[in-house]
């Protein structure tokens, strides 16, 4: 025991803790799907998988615009609850995930409560952990006509999936 407190405190003055922060992603930042890879580029920052989770309260999930974008619309208490992961990240990769976002001006980082489904480390010991969340404050006014979703894929049944739009402006 004392090996371990020592180890803990060499550690804690040589590696100094990085205040990582929870995000929950809910899209195509998933594991399987098309930007997936950015969340574990290490040149980006530090992001670790911590716990599949989902949303404590409803949300609309939906998938809009011609390049068939998944949005979270923050309007709780409507449509589902969304499941997704659960990342800790450092305040590099938050830093880049705003700017990937286009946040504030496309999304907006807000604070989810989440139900853990499964996880490692501490975090499946918690029941309903905070994190942030990339959601749309402002949307078309028909997107809240549009199907919602529990949980998002690219592939999915819905026939929408994710692209890129390529063309010149």
């Amino acid at each position: 025991m004392k090996v371990f407190i020592i180890l803990s405190l060499i550690i804690k003055v040589v590696c100094p803790a990085v205040h990582m922060h929870h995000v929950f992603v809910y899209g195509t930042l998933k594991k399987g799907q098309p930007n997936h890879s950015i969340i574990n580029n290490r040149t980006i920052g530090q992001a670790e998988f911590l716990a599949h989770a989902r949303t404590v309260e409803r949300y609309p999930l939906v998938i809009a615009t011609k390049n068939n974008y998944p949005f979270l619309l923050n309007v709780p208490g409507t449509g589902q609850r969304v499941h997704g992961e659960l990342y800790s990240v450092d305040q590099k990769m938050l830093d880049f995930l705003d700017e990937f976002e286009e946040c504030p001006e496309l999304y907006q980082r807000t604070k989810v409560r989440l139900e853990v489904q499964d996880g490692d480390g501490d975090v499946e010991n918690t029941l309903k952990p905070e994190a942030f969340l990339y959601s749309r404050n402002k949307y078309e006014p028909e997107w809240l006509q549009k199907p919602t979703y529990e949980n998002y894929d690219t592939n999915g049944d819905h026939g929408l999936q994710y692209h890129e739009d390529t063309s010149p402006e």
